[in-house]
């Protein structure tokens, strides 16, 4: 018991540093990228949240991102193992442009998740506990405090630019 959970919290930190990562790399803070997005990190503002952190939170909900791509594909490695995850990707990939989506963020998340999650199933972690781990990680920044976990990706978007 003690070593899944270790597992599932190794998972949800390379997770969370994943798709937060791929977020910042790909300039979801800077505005909103998508329908809704734009809506939502306002209303975060207000809140007294951080404005470029509700875009990226905004641009979380309305298209599929890297925390999307990447649970998808721990659900597609765990389901078909490296070729589930790259089916993933491209289920993703046609989910950004469903949304008019003009970014790879969540694209790119998948095909990492997959490399990294397909790696470290070759060391003995089992892919559940990477979706697991992810269902952790987005409740970090969606689910627990819309306005603390805003500032915490604002202050992140500051040192990325």
């Amino acid at each position: 018991m003690l070593t899944e959970l270790a597992q599932i919290f190794v998972a949800f930190i390379v997770a969370w540093i994943l798709f937060i990562a791929v977020d910042l790399i790909f300039k979801l803070p800077e505005k909103g990228g998508v329908s809704g997005a734009d809506a939502i990190g306002k209303e975060i503002e207000k809140t007294g949240g951080n404005i470029s952190g509700g875009y990226m939170m905004g641009n979380i909900v309305c298209s599929p991102d890297a925390s999307a791509g990447t649970l998808l594909a721990a659900c597609g490695v765990y389901a078909a193992g490296i070729w589930g995850g790259l089916f993933a990707a491209l289920l993703v990939f046609v989910g950004n442009r469903i949304c008019h989506d003009k970014g790879y963020a969540g694209t790119t998340g998948a095909l990492a998740a997959t490399i990294i999650i397909y790696g470290f199933s070759m060391a003995g972690f089992l892919p559940e506990m990477f979706i697991a781990g992810m269902v952790v990680a987005i409740l970090t920044i969606q689910g627990i405090s819309q306005k603390y976990a805003s500032m915490l990706l604002g202050k992140l978007w500051r040192i990325r630019s």
